[in-house]
C-alpha cells in the first residue's frame, strides 16, 4: 500500500473525521467531540514524534527515555479511562510490567537489534496493546463490581475474603478485554494485514521476513495483554484502583477499615 502525500490526502482525512463526528452526533453516541479531538491530537503528536524520532534513534539512552515516556502517557490514558480518581495511576504497573522486560529480553537475545529504530516501534506496539487491555479490563471490572454490589455483599457474608469476593465477580467480564487481540491473531492474513507486516513489505523486506516479524508481534501482544489484564483485575479487586463507590468502601462497611485494608493488602 502506497500513499501519495498531497491535498487529496488532507481532504480524505478531514472527510473521514467529519463523517465519524456527524454520524456519532446524529446517532447520539456522544463521541463526536472525542473523535475530532483525537484526530487533531493524532496529527499534532505524529508530526512531533516524526521529527523527534529522527533525532533520537541514534542514541540508546534517548530511545530508552522515549520508551519510558510512552509508559507514563499510556498509564495516564488507561488510568483516566478506568476512573477519575488518582488511583488510576496504578495502571502504570500492568502497562510497564510485561512490555518493558519483554523488549529488554528481545534485545539481549539478539532478536531485536539494540537500535532506537527497532526498539521504539516494538515497545510502542506492546505498550499500546497493554494500554488498551488495561483500560478495558479495569473499567469493566469496576463497572461489574458497582453493578453487582449485592453479590459482593453476599459473598462477604458467606465468609469469603474481600479480594476473593471481588475477584469472583470481576474477572469473567474483565477477561473479555482480550477478545480484540485474540480475534486479530486468529484472523491475521485472512481478514487483516497488520501494520508491521505491511510496513516491512514497504521497507523492502521479503514476505517471509515480514510474516515472521508480524507473527512475533502478535504472539507477544497475546502474552503481554494477558498479563496486563490479570494484573489490572488484581489491582481493582484489592481496592488499589477505585472510584467513589470502590470495593474497598463496601468491604469497610462489612469488616471495618483495618480488617478490610489488611485483606486488600493495603498498608502492609
Amino acid at each position: 500500500m502506497s500513499i501519495v502525500i498531497g491535498p487529496a490526502l488532507a481532504v480524505a482525512l478531514v472527510t473521514a473525521v467529519l463523517v465519524a463526528a456527524v454520524v456519532a452526533r446524529l446517532t447520539r453516541l456522544e463521541t463526536s467531540s472525542a473523535t475530532v479531538t483525537a484526530a487533531v491530537r493524532a496529527i499534532v503528536q505524529l508530526g512531533a514524534v516524526s521529527l523527534l524520532i529522527g533525532a533520537i534513534v541514534g542514541s540508546v539512552p534517548l530511545s530508552a527515555a522515549f520508551v519510558a515516556l510512552m509508559v507514563v502517557v499510556a498509564a495516564r490514558t488507561a488510568g483516566r479511562r478506568m476512573t477519575p480518581d488518582r488511583s488510576g495511576w496504578w495502571a502504570i504497573v500492568p502497562i510497564a510490567l510485561a512490555p518493558v522486560p519483554v523488549v529488554a529480553a528481545l534485545v539481549l537475545a539478539g532478536v531485536v537489534p539494540p537500535q532506537g529504530i527497532a526498539v521504539i516501534p516494538m515497545a510502542g506496539i506492546l505498550i499500546g496493546g497493554t494500554m488498551t487491555a488495561t483500560a478495558l479490563a479495569g473499567r469493566r471490572a469496576l463497572d461489574e463490581l458497582e453493578a453487582r454490589r449485592g453479590e459482593v455483599e453476599a459473598a462477604l457474608s458467606l465468609g469469603m475474603l474481600p479480594r476473593d469476593a471481588a475477584l469472583e465477580i470481576a474477572r469473567c467480564t474483565a477477561g473479555q478485554s482480550l477478545v480484540p487481540v485474540t480475534d486479530q491473531t486468529r484472523t491475521v492474513g485472512l481478514v487483516t494485514l497488520p501494520g508491521a507486516f505491511v510496513g516491512m513489505l514497504l521497507g523492502g523486506a521479503s514476505p517471509v521476513q515480514a510474516g515472521a516479524v508480524q507473527l512475533l508481534v502478535l504472539i507477544l501482544l497475546l502474552a503481554v495483554e494477558t498479563i496486563a489484564v490479570a494484573v489490572a483485575v488484581e489491582l481493582v479487586c484489592r481496592g488499589l484502583v477505585h472510584r467513589t463507590t470502590e470495593p474497598q468502601q463496601l468491604l469497610e462497611s462489612h469488616r471495618g477499615p483495618r480488617a478490610a485494608a489488611r485483606a486488600l493488602g493495603v498498608g502492609r
